[in-house]
């Protein structure tokens, strides 16, 4: 699983014109779903971004939570974070985990996200052509990537 953690002041999901999921401040979780990931890195996962120190603390430290902060969380299915652009000039998802077995994987994610931070998560359409609107705040922007339920950070900015 791959991850992508936005910390925002704001995030909406439209999809056909309609909002199917918004948030205030707090983080837009990007996930995409691996070939291989189980149930189980499920739970590492959720608990490790509600845990993640993101949010200032009164000395405009990043040193609390979204839990602390009493933020949102919004999640949204995106299949391109698997992309393998190492060979010409268009992209494999060969590892993104195939839309039957990605969709049940998601919704446990979400579902593991919502009881770490205590409230429903909402979020995007799984397979349906959605915009996201947001506004990073930072900007703060955290890759993660979760194999054998160890999460491993990317990048970060």
């Amino acid at each position: 699983m791959r991850l992508v953690l936005q910390r925002v002041q704001s995030a909406a999901v439209t999809v056909a014109g309609r909002v199917v999921g918004e948030i205030g401040p707090g983080l837009l979780v990007l996930a995409g779903v691996a070939r291989g990931d189980t149930p189980e890195i499920m739970p590492t996962a959720a608990r490790k971004i509600v845990q993640m120190r993101l949010f200032a603390d009164a000395n405009q430290r990043m040193n609390r939570t979204v839990i602390e902060t009493g933020g949102e969380i919004l999640a949204v299915s995106q299949f391109t974070l698997l992309a393998d652009c190492r060979k010409g000039t268009r992209p494999s998802f060969n590892d993104a985990a195939p839309p039957e077995v990605a969709r049940p994987l998601f919704d446990h994610f979400v579902g593991e996200l919502a009881a770490a931070l205590g409230r429903s998560v909402p979020t995007g359409e799984f397979g349906a052509a959605m915009q996201v609107n947001l506004v990073n705040d930072g900007p703060v922007t955290l890759v993660l990537d979760l194999t054998d339920g160890n999460a491993t950070m990317l990048t970060n900015s």
